[in-house]
């Protein structure tokens, strides 16, 4: 099972690593063989390359990530509320839950992240601005 304490910080690192715009430092969270899904519906990224390239491009926006309240562990899951925050002709948010299924040497096997067209604040048309 994994520890507890390692994935909270793993999510802390995880916001840290956008601070800092570096996919190595998110890398360093994943297993080999992990998943990635953002936003939840979407074609899922497998194995270190494919999700590599997704967070060089994810970072190329800028985003930068603030954590909305408190890390939920549950088993091997951690879930966390943040707000990714854009600026594309002026301030742009989407309000994000994402979960990390743990495996036992504490990496994250699975990245979900929860969001739709109604947790986007400031985009033309967006429907959280309605």
């Amino acid at each position: 099972m994994p520890d507890p304490q390692k994935m909270e910080a793993a999510v802390h690192a995880y916001v840290a690593a956008f601070e800092a715009g570096s996919a190595d430092q998110v890398m360093a969270l994943y297993a080999r063989d992990a998943t990635c899904e953002d936003p939840v519906g979407s074609p899922v990224h497998s194995g270190h390359e494919a999700i590599r390239a997704f967070y060089v491009e994810s970072m190329k926006t800028g985003a930068k990530l603030k954590l909305e309240g408190p890390v939920r562990i549950v088993g091997d899951l951690a879930l966390f509320p943040f707000s990714v925050h854009l600026d594309y002709g002026g301030p742009k948010r989407i309000d994000v839950i994402d979960s990390f299924r743990f495996n036992d040497a504490n990496e994250v096997v699975e990245m979900r992240a929860f969001w739709g067209p109604a947790n986007m604040h400031g985009f033309e048309g967006s429907a959280a601005d309605a």
